[in-house]
């Protein structure tokens, strides 16, 4: 089962910052991440979700080639590539994996505008490792999945990170 954790920053581009870290550590297989996503509150009060993958662009490769490769069987790859591209884009955009967008929505309109806040769903990690990684980020948990015990030792990194600014 995976946790949610969500970190608020009082700065627009600090959340992705700490995303860009937890990126490079899922690299080093010190976390596994199911989902990362960054949500900024601009200055006019709208809310900027982006998303750790790209579902519309993974389903027109997707459907590009299983498009052409059918469109081969009738004669007729390029408008069978043409077809199963737009097909699988479509079928990308509309389908929704890892963390529900409205619940970030909502949470994120709870912010002051500048602010962002990081999104994380984590399958597993090596916790000590991962906690040594994110000192000097700062940030407030805002919501976790996470037992008392790791969310105080969490929320302690964060704070240490703070103090020692």
């Amino acid at each position: 089962m995976s946790d949610l954790i969500v970190v608020g920053y009082d700065d627009a581009f600090k959340a992705e910052e700490v995303r860009l870290k937890l990126l490079k550590m899922q690299k080093e297989y010190l976390v596994d991440l199911e989902d990362a996503v960054v949500a900024v509150k601009k200055a006019d009060g709208k809310i900027k979700l982006s998303q750790m993958y790209h579902l519309a662009a993974s389903g027109a490769i997707g459907g590009g080639f299983w498009g052409a490769l059918i469109g081969l069987i009738f004669m007729m790859p390029v408008l069978g590539a043409v077809v199963g591209a737009a097909s699988g884009a479509a079928a990308g955009a509309l389908s929704d994996v890892g963390i529900d967008d409205d619940f970030m929505k909502k949470l994120a309109e709870t912010l002051t505008p500048g602010s962002s806040v990081l999104f994380v769903l984590i399958r597993k990690m090596t916790a000590d490792k991962v906690l040594d990684e994110l000192k000097g980020t700062g940030g407030k948990v805002l919501q976790t999945s996470l037992s008392h015990d790791d969310e105080e030792k969490l929320k302690q990194a964060l704070a240490a990170a703070k103090a020692g600014a």
